[in-house]
């Protein structure tokens, strides 16, 4: 599989834009992981970090299923990787944690999203609550904080890949 990544367009309307980026740095996580085993996708990147390619993507799956699921739509969806015991759950991959249980994860969380944000204009206040401050958010915010925390984790992954076999790229 070869993903393709497609900037978005540069005179669309903000909405376009904003849903254009988002998509951009979720197909560049996806490029990030391609052509690897599942145990390159679990190596970590430095001792005593956790952090590895497969865990930003449970990682991920669990902030789409957070901010679009819980926050946006109020549903009473719970986490998928991690616990109250184990908050970093995500991050801590057995033998057992596959590329495919992961990757089919997080797509299925990208697509809830992509449908409970079509619901919703930019200003539209979120049916929910951030879970530790109660807030409420609006769709424009949800969609800028996605973007930031996938364009951080995207640096993480070119670190992460550059140390498992050389690969590097924007």
């Amino acid at each position: 599989m070869t993903t393709e990544r497609r900037e978005p367009p540069t005179t669309a309307d903000e909405r376009t834009m904003l849903e254009g980026w988002l998509e951009y740095h979720r197909q560049t996580l996806a490029w990030k992981c391609e052509g690897l085993t599942d145990a390159q996708l679990r190596t970590a990147s430095v001792e005593p970090s956790t952090l590895s390619l497969m865990g930003l993507v449970r990682h991920m799956a669990d902030v789409e299923r957070g901010w679009f699921r819980r926050v946006l739509a109020d549903e009473d969806a719970g986490p998928i990787h991690f616990t109250d015991e184990d908050p970093d759950g995500e991050f801590h991959l057995t033998e057992a944690d596959t590329w495919a249980q992961a990757r089919d994860t997080w797509q299925a969380e990208i697509e809830v999203a992509r449908r409970v944000a079509a619901d919703f204009g930019l200003d539209d206040l979120s049916k929910g609550r951030h879970r530790r401050t109660g807030e409420q958010f609006n769709l424009r915010w949800i969609y800028t904080h996605m973007i930031e925390e996938y364009a951080r984790h995207n640096g993480h992954a070119d670190l992460l890949r550059e140390r498992i076999d050389g690969a590097t790229g924007d």
